[in-house]
């Protein structure tokens, strides 16, 4: 038995069909018929139909959850695949919403899904998290979490959270009624930039099956009632070294209460939490811009790309000199080109957050001479996006990691 109740009442008794599907289930005294009939009473919010949702959705289908809701505005691209297991090639360029909606209807048709294409913000999140029981934060970003736990928290909701980058990943189930939240984990956002996405940092494809599949086990846990929910607990592990440990976290008693959804600034910032002034801030309509007039010799510029290599081979922005950004931050100017020294720079990433800390670098270098440096708000997915889609790009952006 669990030290909480069971968070769904039972459903009409199970048919012949679904005896049989879930016999596995019902041999479990902790499940059992009146469990399974309350997972299939259940209504489950997944947020994000990525690398976390992929196997979230697939077990909580695979389990008998009646109604599963998925929240997610992109579309599948080619770079999902190495992780997002729920798609596949015919699915390139599908909302991933209708993708994952398919999945679901051809493992278990019984599994009723409501496919919610947007992008959840402060205006819509708690109408849309109140129509479920439990919501799963599979989420990349902190600004998108801090939306998902205040909305939790102001409809009584639990929110079993997970996060991935590189070879770790984390766990923990946010409570308000029964303990913390994700406020008492991070009372603030770091500055964008200073955590990197999975695009910039990686993730080990394989790791979001592990987290994925953690995080529906506690979906079951506290639907049935079942076990020692993870409330007021962080599991971490480490697939490099393969190890497990558990951080104890308790509620700020200090802490403001939550009493509405606050949207988070995503505004440009570099490592230390030194804000991007707006004057060294480039959008891609000026950068388009004044590579035309570069192009006529009206502007001199240095355009530097800051990432790998390998990211280059998939796209670039044409014309840009490319300088990895380790470089810059071990030398400073001196990685730079010699001829290219005194000129004006301007430098991009995949998605600005290696750039702003390229330009933080940078710029003492530049504090008492004419020329400046600027970098591209948002990198080059900001350049596709605003700019057209003939231009060069990396087929996926960042996804807060997925």
């Amino acid at each position: 038995m669990s030290a909480l109740p069971p968070l769904v009442e039972p459903g009409p008794e199970l048919t012949r069909d679904e005896l049989e599907r879930y016999a596995r289930h019902l041999s479990l005294p902790e499940i059992g018929s009146l469990g399974q009939r309350r997972l299939r009473n259940a209504r489950v919010l997944v947020i994000g139909a990525g690398g976390l949702g992929a196997p979230a959705l697939q077990y909580l289908a695979a389990a008998g959850v009646g109604t599963l809701g998925i929240v997610d505005d992109d579309v599948v691209a080619l770079t999902n695949l190495q992780r997002q297991v729920i798609h596949t090639v015919a699915d390139l360029g599908r909302l991933k919403t209708d993708s994952a909606a398919d999945a679901v209807a051809r493992l278990n048709p019984l599994v009723e899904v409501r496919t919610h294409p947007v992008r959840l913000t402060a205006d819509n999140a708690v109408e849309l998290v109140g129509q479920y029981d439990l919501v799963l934060d599979g989420t990349d970003n902190f600004a998108t979490r801090y939306v998902v736990s205040d909305a939790a928290t102001v409809t009584g909701r639990p929110c079993v959270w997970g996060s991935i980058l590189r070879f770790q990943g984390q766990v923990s189930v946010f409570w308000a009624q029964h303990g913390p939240t994700y406020r008492d984990l991070y009372p603030e956002a770091p500055p964008p930039g200073e955590v990197p996405s999975c695009a910039e940092g990686g993730v080990v494809g394989i790791l979001p099956a592990t987290i994925g599949s953690i995080m529906t086990t506690e979906a079951i846990k506290l639907i049935t009632g079942t076990g020692e929910p993870l409330i007021g607990r962080i599991l971490m592990h480490d697939a490099m070294a393969m190890t497990w440990r558990e951080l104890r976290l308790v509620r700020d008693p200090d802490a403001m209460p939550v009493t509405a959804v606050q949207e988070i600034d995503s505004s440009c910032a570099v490592p230390g939490g030194a804000a991007v002034a707006p004057h060294e801030i480039l959008t891609a309509a000026e950068l388009a811009d004044l590579l035309e007039r570069r192009g006529r010799g009206e502007a001199a510029f240095t355009l530097v790309d800051v990432r790998e290599g390998w990211e280059r081979e998939l796209a670039s922005i044409p014309g840009a000199l490319s300088v990895p950004l380790q470089e810059l931050l071990d030398s400073g100017e001196a990685a730079l080109p010699a001829e290219v020294r005194g000129t004006d720079l301007v430098l991009h990433c995949q998605a600005g957050g290696r750039s702003a800390a390229a330009l933080a670098r940078l710029r003492d270098h530049f504090a008492q001479r004419e020329e400046n440096v600027r970098h591209l708000d948002g990198g080059i997915l900001a350049w596709v996006n605003h700019v057209g889609s003939e231009n060069p790009v990396q087929p996926s952006g960042p996804t807060p990691c997925q």
